[in-house]
């Protein structure tokens, strides 16, 4: 009898928040779920991992019945690692990270513990999908949510992925009958406009809260952003290969004129 599928659900807003809840019950359609995501909220630290300190699992009671879960004092990238390398006894067939609170588009891919949840699955040679909900209110509405995770779950165990790639799905805050279908996009160009507001502790000491706001740099209609914009669910395939080849192209005219 062939093997239920095996999905890793991980998350970086922390193993209590209700998106994961949420991505949770749906992977149940599906197979066997384990769950393994941080114990405290890991927003922003990217593909952080510890090195420095011991990492400690602590199994956790999942409100989602049937489900194996515990919860990590790393990373989002260390709850991977520690699940693939230490909890389970067969690979996964599928890792799911999310669903975040907040999107996770254009550049946001490089700071979003979300997607570098995702991205150590695909490192690691296994088919890896980040989904966000563009809103950020934990208390946001996550049944529109839940059926576009559901559709592509599906697809995704139908039609696995390429080897070393995960899927960045970032989906707009709209009721299930007003998201006009998904889109495949590529990677918005833009940057924060990062500002720090400094403060005084209670003991009169200076510190900096960072704030700003994202700066768009492109008006494509084949972005993450544009598709967000005007109510897609925006499905971006993300490489791990950070190699510029056009200017691979043109450098190498350097190998002779620098040495």
């Amino acid at each position: 009898m062939a093997q239920k599928p095996l999905l890793l659900v991980c998350n970086d807003d922390d193993i209590t928040a209700p998106g994961i809840e949420a991505l949770v019950a749906v992977a149940k359609e599906f197979g066997e779920v384990w769950v393994v995501a941080p114990n405290a909220p890991q927003s922003g630290t990217g593909h952080a991992i510890t090195i420095g300190n011991p990492i400690r699992l602590y199994p956790y009671h999942f409100p989602v019945q049937g489900v194996q879960a515990y919860a990590c004092s790393g990373t989002p990238v260390d709850c991977v690692k520690l699940a693939t390398g230490v909890v389970l006894k067969r690979k996964p067939t599928l890792i799911l990270s999310g669903i975040n609170h907040g999107a996770n588009t254009s550049i946001s891919v490089f700071y979003s513990g979300t997607m570098s949840a995702a991205i150590e699955g695909a490192i690691e040679g296994i088919p890896s999908i980040g989904f966000s909900l563009c809103n950020y209110d934990p208390a946001a509405d996550l049944s529109a949510a839940k059926e576009v995770v559901r559709r592509l779950i599906d697809t995704a165990l139908k039609h696995p992925l390429p080897p070393h790639t995960a899927l960045n799905v970032n989906i707009p805050y709209l009721p299930l009958s007003e998201i006009k279908g998904i889109k495949i996009t590529r990677q918005a160009m833009g940057r924060f406009i990062e500002e720090f507001e400094e403060r005084t502790d209670p003991y009169g000491r200076p510190y900096y809260w960072l704030t700003g706001k994202f700066y768009s740099e492109d008006n494509g209609q084949d972005t993450d952003i544009w598709a967000i914009a005007n109510g897609y669910v925006s499905v971006c395939p993300v490489l791990l290969d950070l190699t510029h080849n056009e200017m691979r192209k043109q450098l190498h005219s350097w190998e002779k004129s620098v040495l």
